[in-house]
């Protein structure tokens, strides 16, 4: 009796830029994480007075920007991707920081103190950092799948704006409190407020890059010939499977 062949799955699509995308996430991501939060600012702004921040805060939402362009046009599953990999990134980051600042320094190098301030992250803050990220992310790309269906590609700005809301809300409700709650870097009592400032800025950044999303997604889709929609997607965030 002849057997019936399996059925074999169909083609991956290939596309020209979805590298280029995730490499710029994973960029941004690193460089948001290991460059600005050694460095705490100020600045006097209208209406606000005196804002104190983290360097960092101005660069590590352009990964959710980037997290939007992906979910918007090439689909949840391939973001899930791009979400695990930077997390890879970012963990091997950390790693190779813990494992050059804790090297013995010569004698005649004078700058282990600044290094250990710029890149000497304590466990608690790089697991942190890391577990809002992962959660952050990936609430980010679901609600924006969802909200595509929702309102049938219609609205990006709804969107983007919106699950930026609820990723960027997800990120400092756990970061903040994981890595400062009861240490006396911040005051326990100051967190709600040091969250909240965070949390707004951040959501700026994604609102003040909304056109430049616009641009790039446009162009994205029609470079592509791909608006992908997620209604029959595994949401899973523990998967890299498209």
């Amino acid at each position: 009796m002849q057997k019936t062949p399996a059925a074999q799955p169909p083609p991956q699509r290939h596309y020209r830029y979805y590298e280029f995308v995730m490499a710029a996430f994973v960029t941004v991501l690193i460089c948001s994480n290991l460059v600005g939060p050694a460095k705490v600012s100020q600045v006097d702004l209208p209406l606000l007075g005196l804002v104190t921040f983290g360097a960092g805060v101005l660069f590590f939402p352009i990964s959710y920007v980037f997290g939007d362009i992906l979910t918007e046009v090439y689909g949840y599953a391939r973001s899930r991707r791009v979400i695990w990999a930077g997390f890879a990134g970012l963990a091997f980051a950390s790693f190779m920081a813990w494992v050059v600042v804790s090297l013995p320094p010569a004698p005649f190098w004078k700058n282990q103190a600044a290094y250990e301030v710029a890149f000497g992250q304590a466990w608690r803050v790089a697991g942190a950092s890391m577990i809002a990220y992962f959660c952050g992310e990936f609430v980010n790309s679901f609600t924006l799948a969802k909200m595509k269906i929702l309102t049938q590609g219609r609205w990006l700005w709804s969107r983007t704006i919106g699950s930026t809301v609820a990723g960027e809300g997800v990120d400092s409700a756990l970061f903040y409190p994981l890595a400062f709650y009861g240490t006396g870097i911040i005051p326990d009592e100051k967190l709600p407020l040091v969250m909240l400032a965070q949390f707004v800025m951040k959501v700026g950044v994604e609102v003040a890059f909304t056109p430049v999303t616009y641009a790039i997604v446009g162009w994205l889709k029609r470079a592509e010939h791909e608006d992908y929609y997620d209604r029959d997607t595994n949401f899973t965030p523990f998967s890299v499977r498209v």
